[in-house]
């Protein structure tokens, strides 16, 4: 019952956690809280629960996800779902007859076959299937263009309000209250981080916040001045009248989702519901509620139906399902669902304001509740996540996140929900965004640019004779050649690219070595030096991967990837306010830009713009200093992901141009030329580098212990150090490998399926063509004993097993290693 201002004896004015909204999402993070045994847990629900966008949501479930952590979240929730009526006593209308994904042309039975790669090694059942059995599981499809069938058994269907009422009844027999109708109407932080928030019945001190609040989430944002990327979308579904054909079945079809067609159609009682994603011209956003706000009063309305817009995705249904074509449309739902730039949500902590969470962005929120509900309530009580799902970190977004940006990216992903999967995926709409890069005007019309957080970068440049443009491909494609030209470039003589995208901060201040100290499982640099060092969680799991330098005394610069800039900036944020450092640490992400210069002719090339000594004994290999190239001021760091010979040079980023002439002037006898992240990627696998988001995970303890990170320093009381111990002590069970492999046209990627004797064993973490031993490479996780060099294994792309051989890494060794052989008199392999 809703809970009434008169029982004011039970009302609470204190909270551990409040949670705003209603919907599934904030309904099963009540649940979860609840159940571990968090007491005061509140959530406040403006009008009634699963108001919004849970009521009129078409309640798909399926374990199938292209994402290999996202697989977890689906899971869970389904094995969630399953025991749910059990439990509470609610029935939840869980319906699991299967589901199959239709190939009818033969990219998407690569897709298909791409997709099984990345399953095998996950516990949930997914099988490729013939025609055939396509038809057998679902006798009324017209079979003419069917190539094949991805099925999920298991897959389904549930009824969002009755799960949502199953989750709320859950919460209360746990100690939650729900409490509605209750709006929130402000929220105000105080100086020791809790929060003060006003509702229509007074005020509430909670612990924390969590915004869990579906297309009102962005109106909750504005409260405390954050823009939250969310955008709501019209999403249309039918529903049939009764069908024969469909009454007269023995058992309830599965679902189906016609890829080309794009569109999902499942049983409804007697009749079929469907629902399709139109492309992005024809669909439908609703601007204004970003704008202006949700029109006050909103909860449990629709919007006006349009079958006009959907009507070449009816025929398509029609055509595949036949017995469509008698039936008659008894309800059209329009209704709004919430979509983020990227269709994933976003869920965690937010940087820049203190204990405030997000539950967020939810394009299906009915498959993500039970998975999502669990997964932040473990972070909440534990401080840290059980595993990683950095693809839904909200902060993955940012200042460069404008509102146009995010509508033109929500018609993008809607339109795409459907399309083909491809490795190294790019979408186009919204770029450039206002933070592409110093270079990018002048580099855009060279090369194929990648969008990485906001920025464009360059992953292969064109030549004259090149097959340019973005054409992605299962297998090798236009870039392949074109990217070992590249490799040569920087083998043999020098070569340039832009790194502007790695976020960067300054600390400094009288605490900055001891705070460094305490976040980092590494000594702290000296001054003018630079090392690669981790930040673990309590657990003793990477939490993220940063090159650090001591420029001058007690002044550091912080360097990370691009995707992790917000991400990290926030663990390191937390760590100075809970533990009072007197430091101050700045982004100067935007501010910056970064060019790397790598090859045998590096030092070169560069010592022609400077009066410093860029020899080797005078500028070693990690260290760092202040100089000035053609009378720009950088910061030159000796390091290079290629393992050649290198420098990281960071500058202004109004800079980057006048620099970047300046180095491709200096090197014209040299020949000096251009390289992307694509032939990069290649150097490193070959050095043996670990990728961070790769190799290295998050959360994982694997890469620490296997000590390939270099010597473990155990001096420093950092954060992990005890759990890391007790992990050391246990031992692992897995280990990170080095594999060449046998393949024709196409090579690893990663997160593919590592298989021995018939079985699956383990799994690829990253992989590629090498141009040095012109054959294929990767890394893989498998067990300790099948890890000794010389092991045969197979790995399995597009369908088929290519052997692989565990080798002796690397296969090539770095430049700081070649000369120190060369100076003891030993010829090194190159």
């Amino acid at each position: 019952a809703p809970w009434r201002p008169q029982s004011l004896a039970e009302r609470k004015d204190r909270a551990d956690t409040v949670i705003i909204g209603g919907g599934c999402v904030g309904v099963s993070l009540a649940y979860h809280l609840a159940k571990a045994g968090l007491k005061d847990v509140v959530l406040l629900e403006k009008s009634e629960l699963t108001a919004g966008s849970t009521w009129h949501a078409a309640g798909l479930t399926t374990y199938f996800h292209p994402g290999i952590n996202l697989k977890k979240i689906h899971a869970y929730s389904i094995k969630l779902y399953e025991k749910l009526e059990e439990e509470t006593g609610q029935p939840v209308g869980f319906h699991q007859p299967g589901s199959i994904r239709i190939a009818s042309t033969p990219t998407r039975v690569d897709e298909f076959k791409y997709q099984m790669t990345r399953a095998g090694w996950h516990p949930t059942e997914q099988y490729l299937i013939t025609p055939e059995k396509v038809q057998e599981l679902f006798p009324l499809l017209n079979m003419d263009k069917v190539l094949a069938g991805l099925y999920n058994p298991g897959d389904g269907h549930i009824d969002p309000y009755s799960l949502t009422m199953a989750l709320a009844a859950g919460a209360r027999k746990y100690g939650a209250q729900l409490n509605y109708p209750v709006q929130v109407t402000n929220l105000n932080s105080r100086s020791d981080g809790t929060w003060e928030v006003e509702t229509s019945l007074g005020i509430i001190q909670a612990k924390r916040i969590v915004n869990t609040a579906g297309f009102w989430a962005h109106d909750i944002g504005k409260m405390i001045g954050l823009r939250h990327p969310l955008i709501p979308v019209h999403h249309q579904y039918v529903v049939t009248s009764t069908i024969p054909e469909v009454k007269a079945l023995k058992t309830e079809l599965p679902v189906i989702r016609d890829l080309e067609g794009s569109y999902y159609l499942r049983q409804e009682r007697d009749g079929l519901l469907f629902g399709p994603y139109e492309s992005e011209e024809k669909m439908k956003l609703q601007e204004s509620w970003v704008t202006n706000g949700v029109p006050p009063g909103f909860g449990k309305e629709l919007f006006e139906s349009d079958l006009d817009r959907i009507m070449e995705h009816i025929e398509a249904a029609m055509e595949m399902v036949p017995v469509l074509r008698k039936a008659d449309i008894v309800n059209t739902i329009s209704g709004p669902i919430t979509y983020s730039p990227d269709i994933l949500p976003m869920v965690g902590p937010h940087q820049g304001v203190r204990n405030y969470w997000v539950a967020i962005g939810f394009g299906y929120g009915i498959i993500h509740a039970g998975g999502m509900g669990k997964y932040l309530s473990d972070w909440i009580l534990e401080g840290e996540p059980p595993f990683d799902l950095i693809e839904v970190d909200p902060n993955r977004y940012g200042k460069w996140t404008t509102t146009e940006y995010t509508a033109a990216k929500a018609r993008e992903s809607y339109g795409f929900n459907n399309i083909v999967g491809y490795p190294k995926e790019e979408r186009f709409a919204g770029r450039p965004t206002e933070r592409a890069g110093g270079l990018y005007d002048l580099l855009k019309s060279k090369c194929s640019m990648g969008f990485h957080a906001g920025w464009e970068q360059p992953h292969w440049f064109y030549k004259p004779g090149d097959e340019t443009g973005y054409k992605p491909s299962f297998r090798r494609t236009n870039w392949f050649d074109p990217v070992g030209r590249e490799y040569k470039q920087v083998m043999e003589k020098v070569g340039v690219i832009d790194l502007s995208p790695f976020g960067k901060f300054k600390v400094k201040g009288t605490d900055s070595v001891k705070l460094l100290d305490h976040l980092f499982a590494n000594v702290v640099p000296k001054v003018g030096s630079t090392n690669i060092s981790h930040m673990l969680t309590p657990r003793g799991k990477v939490y993220a991967e940063l090159t650090v330098s001591q420029l001058y005394p007690e002044e550091f610069m912080l360097v990370t990837g691009s995707g992790s800039e917000l991400h990290d900036l926030r663990w390191i944020e937390d760590k100075i306010t809970k533990g009072g450092y007197k430091v101050e640490i700045e982004n100067m992400t935007d501010e910056m830009g970064v060019l790397g210069v790598a090859g045998p002719y590096a030092r070169q090339v560069l010592q022609k713009l400077t009066n410093e000594d860029l020899s080797d004994a005078s500028f070693k290999f990690l260290q760092c200093r202040h100089l000035k190239l053609s009378n720009i001021a950088v910061t030159a760091i000796r390091i290079s992901y290629t393992g050649e010979l290198g420098w990281e040079l960071y500058h202004r980023k109004e800079d980057s141009v006048p620099l970047y002439s300046a180095i491709m002037e200096a090197g014209q006898k040299e020949g000096i030329d251009d390289f992307g992240t694509y032939a990069l990627n290649a150097l490193r696998l070959e050095k043996g580098f670990r990728a961070w988001g790769a190799e290295v995970r998050k959360y994982n303890f694997f890469i620490i212990l296997s000590g390939s990170l270099g010597v473990f320093l155990w001096a420093a009381d950092f954060t992990g150090k005890q759990a890391l111990k007790q992990i050391k002590e246990k031992g692992l069970k897995r280990r990170l490998v080095y594999l060449t492999l046998e393949t024709d046209n196409v090579d690893p990627e990663g997160n593919e399926s590592v298989w021995h004797n018939g079985k699956v064993i383990g799994n690829t973490t990253s992989g590629c063509f090498s141009y040095g031993a012109q054959q294929s490479l990767a890394f893989a996780y498998v067990p300790m004993e099948l890890s000794k060099v010389g092991q045969k294994l197979e790995v399995e792309l597009l369908g088929k097993n290519y052997p692989a051989t565990i080798i002796q890494e690397p296969l090539v060794l770095t430049e700081p290693t070649r000369m120190r052989l060369q100076r003891k008199g030993e010829s090194p392999k190159i």
